[in-house]
């Protein structure tokens, strides 16, 4: 099959495009592509033009069309331009010329028919049919709504006329489709052939069952709106997408408009240009002309037959679009009906872009360009089909609010926030779950029995712009400043100077003037555990560590700096359960103070420094009132008879390693001062705690004996 990144769209469609892109101050194309080849297919329907197949037989030509934009792309503006100006002509004159000339023509064959079979006068016959026709109202060339039984009644007046299409045009889609289910899903019956089964109906002297016409009534539906009010969450997006299923998938052809204005890449000056340049004008008046000149009757009943070179190349594009269907997983019921059926809406939109070329034949210039149409058709397709899901658009919401929100809050504004409890938790559970993936924490507090709901949307943290402050002073002028984590240690090693982990309103360091936002935690360890055994069990973890004045080789005190993976902004509370939160997690005892936002910390120019690499601590279990820190609480419950050492080790103790973490726990409790007798105590007591300990003689045959290599070889 051709490149179509070589083939251009067929002329009248890119020339009425660059018009209605000039008048809507837009360069989104492939919206307005759409919609002028609904009316293209409008024009070649009403007239009964057909395609000529040698494999399928004769098929009509119709257009069915979901086209979406977001608000002020132009939809109601372009369309009206496409009736009051180009169709205008065709409109007036196939109303008022061809589909009375045509109408009578065919009405007087059907009572000489009808007489030559009943035995009645063919003027019998002909009043008959007049009555009938005329019962049936006036022709409607478009509306917006009906009922089947409607169609109906104005189908039967097409098949007496055998002139004339059926052509649905819905404006917001999103609020008219439930509303529009009966008839839409007659269309799903008239689409392939224009032929949809009758209603029997009781048959009295005031409704009296018209004798059924056989024959065929081309449709064509156009279907728009707003993305918003269509993919809602609720109802209406159910609605939709069981109509994509049942049939609209494979019908569509498929539109997204991007709201992108002309005024983002052109001058003032360039748009009143394309407002106001002649060939606007001139090209719609010789596209309205020849439109016009296609309403002739003349035109009627236009015949285009498909070359063999043509009806291979179809079938190839056929047999490549069911094999990309074939491939999709078995779920994707919708995504793959569209996909195997696009050679069907080639084909169709292929008639009428040879009618408007009054060509008698469908020529691969036909072909081709509209695969490139129905192609792109698939990209928006795609776009419809990922649109966000319900529990996306609720965390985003949660997250835009800087607001509290309440479950009858989110009830109100989102029309797809469920009101079961069940419903609402799945909900919530779901987009808690999403918006982890996407930086986005939601928190959740009670007050007084009710359930308020809050989101910040994370930055992640940047190893070179750690939020810290400093100062000569301890209470006064300290400097915001953004510095490299590698280059802590040019400020943790100066001479005589106090920082943060928090920006100060003018500098004073108070707990009252704390700028909300840090991505470090800064921890003091004073003699409790030895510096080789921090560094030991965080070598997993990005960290840094710097030894205090008061540091001694007996008695190590030194300072332990953590990056987290998260900007976070957390109030004097939160910071503190946040804070206590991640010391509970340690292995080891740190200085409880380091819970303060406005604790700030010494330098000290005599001392050492050392930094590791590793993964940055994950900040999200430690953030109160959140879901994640409610599963971390909840597992460390089950570990609250431990210590801090042995719940660092408990945690990590999983199948396969038991033995080698707990012989680093007993390293660890050697490195804390402890003789052999003790380690053997405590190793033994934290094995009968676990749930799969290990037998006694692996304790003594293996780690005991690991620890005491080490104790009676140290000097």
């Amino acid at each position: 099959m051709i490149d179509l990144n070589t083939v251009d769209h067929h002329p009248a469609i890119e020339e009425i495009v660059e018009i209605l892109c000039n008048k809507a101050q837009k360069t989104d194309r492939g919206f307005f592509r759409v919609e002028v080849a609904y009316f293209l297919s409008k024009m070649a329907a009403s007239m009964r033009a057909t395609i000529q197949t040698k494999d399928r037989g004769e098929i009509p030509v119709n257009v069915y069309a979901l086209a979406l934009a977001t608000s002020g792309f132009g939809k109601g503006h372009s369309i009206s331009i496409m009736e009051t100006d180009f169709m205008a002509g065709f409109r007036k004159r196939f109303m008022e010329d061809t589909f009375p000339v045509i109408s009578e023509g065919h009405l007087a064959r059907l009572a000489l028919e009808r007489a030559a079979m009943s035995g009645k006068t063919e003027e019998e016959e002909k009043q008959k049919l007049d009555r009938e026709f005329m019962d049936a109202g006036a022709l409607a060339f478009t509306f917006d709504s009906g009922t089947p039984a409607a169609v109906k009644q104005m189908r039967q007046k097409l098949l007496l006329a055998k002139c004339g299409a059926i052509n649905l045009q819905i404006d917001e889609i999103g609020s008219n489709l439930v509303g529009s289910t009966d008839v839409l899903n007659v269309f799903l019956e008239l689409y392939d052939q224009g032929q949809v089964k009758q209603k029997l109906i009781k048959n009295t002297a005031e409704n009296t069952r018209g004798e059924e016409l056989e024959g065929k009534t081309p449709t064509n539906a156009l279907l728009f709106g707003t993305p918003l009010k269509l993919l809602d969450g609720g109802i209406t997006e159910d609605h939709f997408y069981s109509f994509l299923e049942i049939g609209y998938a494979r019908r569509c052809l498929f539109a997204w408009g991007e709201h992108e204005r002309a005024s983002a890449s052109l001058s003032p000056a360039e748009i009143y240009k394309r407002l106001t340049q002649s060939r606007n004008t001139a090209t719609t008046n010789a596209w309205t002309n020849q439109f016009a000149l296609l309403a002739d009757p003349a035109k009627y009943g236009w015949e285009m037959e498909v070359q063999d070179d043509v009806a291979i190349e179809l079938l190839t594009y056929k047999i490549e679009c069911e094999d990309l269907a074939d491939r999709m997983a078995d779920h994707e019921d919708i995504r793959k009906a569209e996909m195997s059926h696009r050679y069907f809406k080639c084909i169709k939109l292929a008639g009428a872009l040879a009618f408007v070329d009054e060509s008698s034949e469908i020529t691969m210039s036909h072909l081709h360009s509209s695969m490139k149409l129905v192609e792109e058709s698939g990209v928006a397709f795609q776009k419809l089909m990922n649109r966000e899901k319900t529990y996306v658009k609720l965390a985003k919401y949660i997250a835009a609010n800087d607001t509290e929100l309440t479950h009858a809050d989110l009830h109100e504004a989102l029309p797809f926030y469920k009101s079961g409890q069940a419903a609402r938790n799945e909900m919530m559970t779901l987009a808690t779950a999403w918006g982890y993936k996407q930086h986005i924490l939601i928190r959740k507090t009670f007050v007084d029995g009710i359930e308020f709901f809050s989101g910040d949307t994370l930055e992640e943290t940047n190893l070179d712009e750690m939020r810290l402050s400093y100062s000569d002073h301890f209470a006064y002028n300290y400097q915001p400043e953004k510095a490299a984590f590698k280059q802590l240690h040019l400020l943790t090693q100066a001479k005589d100077m106090h920082w943060a982990n928090h920006h100060f309103t003018k500098g004073h360091r108070a707990e009252e003037n704390v700028i909300e936002g840090f991505n470090m935690v800064v921890i003091d360890f004073d003699g409790d555990v030895q510096l080789a055994t921090v560094h030991d069990l965080l070598k997993d973890y990005q960290f840094m560590t710097h030894t205090t004045k008061r540091h001694t080789p007996e008695v190590n005190r030194f300072r332990v700096i953590l990056p987290i993976n998260y900007v976070l902004t957390l109030d004097q509370d939160d910071y503190k359960e946040f804070m206590n939160n991640v010391m509970d997690w340690l292995p080891f005892k740190a200085d409880e103070q380091a819970n303060q936002r406005a604790r700030k910390w010494m330098t000290f120019d005599g001392g050492t420094h050392h930094y590791n690499d590793g993964d940055l601590l994950d900040s999200l279990k430690f953030i109160p009132k959140t879901t994640k820190n409610e599963q971390y609480r909840n597992s460390m419950s089950e570990l609250e008879s431990l210590d801090n050492l042995e719940r660092w080790f408990a945690q990590r103790m999983a199948s396969g390693n038991r033995n080698n973490q707990m012989i680093k726990y007993a390293l660890a409790l050697v490195d804390g001062g402890m003789d052999l007798t003790q380690v053997e105590q405590s190793v033994l007591s934290f094995n009968a705690r676990m749930n799969s300990p290990l037998t006694e003689d692996e304790i003594r045959s293996t780690i005991l004996v690991t620890v005491a290599k080490k104790i009676y070889s140290s000097p």
